[in-house]
């Protein structure tokens, strides 16, 4: 069996405090050029290769003794999305091992469940959404009785749309203990920003990208951003966890582009600009203007399919 999982784009949760009685709730995509790959076949025993082979080991063992099956597997991995950028690495590698285990037993399970398994979406739902779906996704966030975020929205994004995505060589985002403790000295999320950021998205954001209208959608992903990053500046150090993203992504929005965001924990930024044409000519300046920092950059398009699953 072969899995393509792809990476994601986390633009941003809801309501952080749970104070209007759902706690988080975000809004996400799929996107087609980075992605995790791996395929399994039967071994003598368990070995594991290629990238990020030490995560795929554990998630392997780990969905082995809970679903009672062999470990005797030889696991590839032909490409693995980066870790703790901001990409969803770790949720789509558990999804992927998981997928790939559950067609090649056929224990017939879901997608959620194999979340379950795997203790996936103890936040957001995003990565779980665009597995099962691809395009964007929004998912309801956790009520007291939810055992991995419901998705409330998936729409499809404009093909020629293209998301700039701005990486920082440098670093990684907060992830792990790390992530948790960040969350825990967080003051609370005030409510009537919550309320604002449910509107904005609800009334304004999600019916702009129905109708094609990037420059509204854009506006409403920029305004949530901006309200999530004021509050995560005081653990994150800014509202960009880099400085030269931040700088990279002020340009970016000097020259028109919008939804101008950080994804997750970051570091790494990205924006929306309407047409391939435009992408590259931004590219080409960024790479002038920012030749001398430690920033790349790709462009790259939206997913509007589910990860896929293939009989070799």
């Amino acid at each position: 069996m072969t899995v393509i999982a792809p990476a994601r784009l986390h633009m941003g949760f809801i309501d952080l405090s749970g104070a209007l009685g759902r706690h988080f709730g975000s809004i996400g995509l799929a996107l087609n050029e980075i992605n995790t790959q791996l395929s399994i076949t039967a071994a003598d025993n368990l070995q594991v290769s290629g990238p990020s082979a030490e995560r795929a080991l554990k998630c392997t063992r780990q969905f082995c003794q809970l679903l009672d099956v062999s470990d005797a597997l030889n696991i590839t991995i032909d490409h693995a999305i980066p870790e703790h950028i901001g990409l969803g690495s770790g949720t789509q590698m558990a999804l992927a091992v998981g997928a790939a285990l559950n067609a090649f037993y056929g224990l017939d399970l879901s997608v959620r469940e194999i979340a379950q398994l795997s203790d996936r979406g103890a936040r957001s739902g995003i990565g779980i959404g665009i597995f099962e779906t691809g395009g964007l996704v929004v998912d309801g966030g956790r009520g007291p009785d939810t055992k991995t975020p419901p998705m409330i929205a998936q729409i499809a994004v404009p093909e020629d749309w293209r998301f700039i995505l701005v990486f920082d060589q440098r670093g990684q985002g907060l992830h792990g203990e790390q992530e948790v403790n960040a969350f825990q000295q967080l003051p609370p999320f005030p409510q009537a920003q919550a309320e604002r950021l449910c509107y904005l998205l609800l009334m304004q954001g999600l019916p702009a990208l129905a109708e094609g209208n990037l420059n509204k959608f854009g506006e409403v992903i920029t305004a949530l951003q901006q309200a999530v990053g004021e509050h995560f500046a005081p653990v994150q150090g800014g509202v960009f966890t880099s400085p030269d993203v931040a700088a990279a992504m002020a340009s970016l929005a000097e020259h028109g582009a919008v939804a101008i965001g950080q994804t997750s924990w970051g570091p790494t930024g990205f924006c929306a600009v309407a047409n391939p044409q435009r992408a590259e000519e931004l590219l080409a300046q960024l790479e002038r203007q920012f030749a001398a920092s430690p920033l790349s950059f790709l462009v790259a398009s939206a997913r509007n399919q589910t990860a896929e699953i293939i009989l070799n």
